[in-house]
């Protein structure tokens, strides 16, 4: 049974590998025994996260690329496909919020700007598209794969204040379900395609809305603590252990799923 989780020796490129998500997740994998190739917009933040990847022990390298320009993608997987031959995984766990993205509690709809609401869909939507055009390639020549997209809880429900987050997440999962069959159904079955969406994590992006200065808990987190059935923010390692099982064997006969990691958030009513 240990085998069908077994990722040993599989190649996984993790786009936002230098945020708070994507470097866990990179660090999951690489002590499950993967190759890892890091994908983030900023070379210093980069090599700071490859400082700490490499203490694991196992085979990682970086590249600063913007998910946004497919020529700068494509050269990363040409380097990707020199060093190690093949893509196995792809984890595109790039996106997130921008100051301007986000209503302030004052702030109603008509105050955003669109520059801004554009800048949040085009990164979270089109930052996940592009590399899963550019890396899923490899994959369709290979016949086998597996594709990770990140959604998110504002997916599942209305949240407050961030509305392009919100529907750029959405169409994120509906285009992991459009992958799915499309990688399936015109290349190979055993190149698969889901989404995990995390509940609530206590982050760099979202400390400020989550966490008071002397820190306790903002109103806007008893409300998030409420909703979760298990009455606590989730530990950003919790996800690891869904994104191995996705991409091993394990999850061979499914695709085109979101699983929400959330501790209950996204099945409870709040009564």
């Amino acid at each position: 049974m240990n085998s069908l989780f077994d990722v040993s020796g599989k190649v996984a490129v993790v786009t936002g590998g230098s945020g708070v998500l994507g470097s866990n997740i990179s660090e999951g994998l690489l002590k499950a025994g993967a190759k890892v190739a890091v994908i983030g917009a900023h070379s210093d933040r980069v090599e700071k996260a490859l400082e700490r990847l490499r203490k694991t022990g196992g085979e990682v390298c970086g590249f600063t690329c913007n998910v946004l320009d497919m020529d700068s993608l494509r050269e990363v997987k040409e380097k990707v496909l020199a060093q190690w031959g093949r893509v196995d995984i792809l984890v595109n766990a790039a996106g997130g919020n921008i100051p301007g993205g986000t209503l302030t509690e004052t702030q109603h709809v008509f105050d955003m700007k669109v520059e801004d609401l554009n800048k949040v869909v085009d990164l979270n939507l089109n930052g996940t598209v592009y590399p899963c055009l550019v890396f899923g390639e490899v994959m369709a020549a290979q016949k086998s794969g597996s594709i990770i997209n990140v959604s998110s809880m504002a997916s599942y429900e209305a949240i407050t204040r961030v509305p392009g987050y919100s529907m750029a997440k959405s169409a994120v999962e509906n285009f992991t379900r459009w992958m799915a069959q499309e990688m399936a159904l015109k290349f190979s079955e055993k190149i698969r395609v889901n989404a995990i969406a995390p509940g609530f994590f206590i982050g760099n992006q979202n400390r400020a809305v989550l966490i008071n200065p002397d820190g306790s808990l903002t109103e806007r987190s008893r409300k998030v603590i409420a909703k979760t059935p298990m009455r606590r923010f989730g530990d950003i390692s919790e996800l690891n252990g869904a994104v191995q099982f996705l991409c091993s064997e394990a999850a061979s006969f499914i695709t085109g799923v979101t699983l929400p990691i959330d501790g209950g958030f996204s099945s409870f009513s709040g009564v």
